[in-house]
């Protein structure tokens, strides 16, 4: 019988070598079905928007969770290897740290080819911001904002969960991401349905986005970047974010790569201007978003490393 770490490993290997090929049935894709099947059944009840909201939340989480969990039951009792080959699945669709790594790169190729269209094309892949009328360093900027902001809900914190709870827990977290994704939105459809699920997404991934600025200090010291910069920087402008959890981890990549997030971006034709985060007035470039993309990539390989050690460690003790 193979051990839950080396189940977990497993599965991150197979998202570094076949990330989300399209053309695969993908777990985490059927939660957002879910969620809208869901959402569509408890508008049409009488129930305030707030309490629908907070039982799509039951239902949608509660429901991936224990489907989850029967699924890797189920395949278990035809035969063990079933089972354990369901949980390294499951794992491996709650991961997206080659695809994000993927994304990023494509927009850096696009702009060393001096391909500006294809560019803005491709970085509207990622990003909600409009990209039209973007310069090469506004695509830049975009491109690596996105690696870091979706360090931790694509990355570290999936291997947070899968760590202490196995499958269940990480298809648990993505549940509750793809609510926030699909829910969170502060407008008059979402302000109040989406409340649980904007308030729950930030309640999970409170303590990974913290955890993980510790392992991307030490990514980037690996990686001879800017370790005082991160604290400096997470110091400034964390708690300046609008998402009490984003700013960790953009604080930590804009202190580490020595650039400035931030400033004004339009949405949907509207203009926002974004509080800028970081301690130096770097400006972003084709290099800043190869470099995001190491540290990512850095930072998830010493996540899971440091989560394997620590459970080999604490196993006596449990």
């Amino acid at each position: 019988m193979l051990t839950p770490e080396f189940l977990l490993l497993a599965s991150f290997v197979l998202d570094l070598i076949f990330g989300d090929p399209r053309w695969m049935p993908h777990p985490v894709r059927s939660i957002g079905w879910f969620a809208l099947q869901t959402e569509s059944l408890l508008r049409r009840t009488a129930l305030p928007l707030r309490l629908a909201g907070i039982l799509a939340v039951l239902v949608v989480v509660g429901g991936s969770a224990g489907i989850a969990g029967l699924l890797v039951a189920l395949a278990t009792t035809v035969h063990p290897v079933a089972g354990m080959a369901v949980a390294i699945y499951i794992m491996y669709s709650c991961f997206a740290v080659k695809d994000l790594g993927d994304h990023a790169e494509a927009v850096r190729k696009a702009l060393d080819a001096d391909d500006i269209e294809l560019a803005r094309q491709k970085v509207s892949f990622i990003v909600g911001r409009d990209t039209a009328a973007l310069t090469a360093s506004g695509i830049a900027l975009a491109a690596t904002e996105s690696v870091a902001e979706n360090s931790v809900d694509g990355v570290t914190a999936p291997l947070f969960y899968a760590l202490l709870f196995g499958p269940v827990g990480a298809f648990a977290y993505k549940a509750i991401n793809t609510l926030d994704s699909t829910f969170g939105y502060k407008n008059e459809r979402y302000l109040e349905f989406g409340w649980a699920a904007a308030k729950l997404d930030d309640l999970a991934n409170y303590l990974p986005a913290r955890v993980t600025v510790l392992v991307i200090a030490l990514a980037a010291a690996i990686s001879k970047l800017r370790v005082y910069d991160i604290f400096r920087a997470i110091r400034q402008g964390a708690r300046l974010h609008a998402s009490p959890n984003a700013g960790y981890p953009e604080c930590a990549y804009a202190g580490a790569l020595g650039v400035t997030f931030g400033g004004g971006r339009s949405y949907g034709g509207e203009f926002h201007n974004s509080p800028l985060l970081g301690v130096r007035a770097g400006e972003c470039s084709s290099l800043t978003i190869q470099q995001s993309v190491r540290l990512m990539r850095m930072t998830a390989v010493l996540f899971l490393a440091l989560g394997v050690g620590g459970r080999l460690l604490l196993q006596p003790i449990i």
